[in-house]
């Protein structure tokens, strides 16, 4: 039963991400604590930023291939965010459980909140990609980017929410550009706090292949529909925020209630 309910969770987080673009991730956490089964937060952080990072770099391909991705800041950002990811997941796994998911849930409640918030239509740097970088703009990507990478490993989370707004802040690019250029970073951050869990036998394989499996296919339907619903994303936003305010509370009754099924 349990595998029809990875696959499930797994494509219900790709659908999401491929209907609104960002945010989804967040879920698989609690997917996989309360819907798929796993008993321990740790195994549940593991096995998520698995997941989140292999279909993050699978959508990664989608914008490379239409030009949306800068690869240089990208490499930068992912480089001192995978430092950060490694220290955030270590930092991660120290904590008590129940105490993270917690910190988690809160964590929930700000991004319903930035969910909110009206995107902002482009950034004010035009320049091409293959201008040369300033020396102010590489110490921000690194800053920032450690930073996010940071919350992203000690949560578990890709971080994209945070990751487009971090590019934005450094660099100035347009925000198509900062969402596909953001996924290559969502990947490595994911994918450094995976092998840090892994390391410490707190992946479930299984489970995050049919986790993987189901975003991809859940994806597929979510931008199919996101194109004929284009004109429709902030209402599609508030609808999501509504939906991760409610797993926030649901999980901190959960914390604080330990014995309700």
């Amino acid at each position: 039963m349990h595998h029809a309910l990875a696959l499930f969770s797994g494509a219900a987080v790709g659908f999401i991400l491929g209907l609104i673009g960002g945010g989804g991730s967040i879920l698989a956490t609690p997917l996989l604590l309360y819907v798929v089964g796993l008993r321990d937060a740790h195994l549940a952080i593991g096995t998520g930023a698995l997941a989140v990072s292999f279909n993050a770099f699978v959508n990664l391909s989608g914008h490379a291939r239409a030009g949306n991705v800068r690869w240089r800041e990208a490499a930068l950002f992912a480089l001192a965010g995978s430092l950060g990811a490694f220290g955030g997941s270590t930092l991660g796994k120290l904590m008590d459980g129940q105490r993270l998911l917690l910190l988690f849930a809160l964590l929930m409640l700000v991004v319903g909140g930035l969910m909110l918030r009206p995107r902002r239509v482009g950034g004010e740097n035009t320049a091409p990609s293959s201008a040369p970088l300033h020396a102010s703009v590489i110490a921000k990507l690194l800053g920032v980017g450690f930073a996010v990478g940071v919350l992203s490993g000690f949560f578990g989370i890709g971080g994209g929410f945070l990751i487009v707004p971090g590019l934005l802040l450094a660099t100035g690019m347009p925000l198509l550009q900062a969402i596909g250029t953001s996924l290559f970073s969502v990947g490595c951050f994911g994918l450094a706090t995976a092998a840090n869990y892994a390391w410490s036998g707190l992946v479930a394989w299984i489970v995050a292949a049919e986790f993987i499996a189901g975003g991809i296919l859940g994806g597929w339907f979510g931008l199919r529909l996101a194109i004929r619903l284009s004109t429709g994303r902030n209402a599609l936003n508030r609808v999501f925020a509504g939906v991760i305010f409610l797993v926030a509370f649901y999980m901190i009754y959960r914390i604080l209630n330990p014995g309700t099924a």
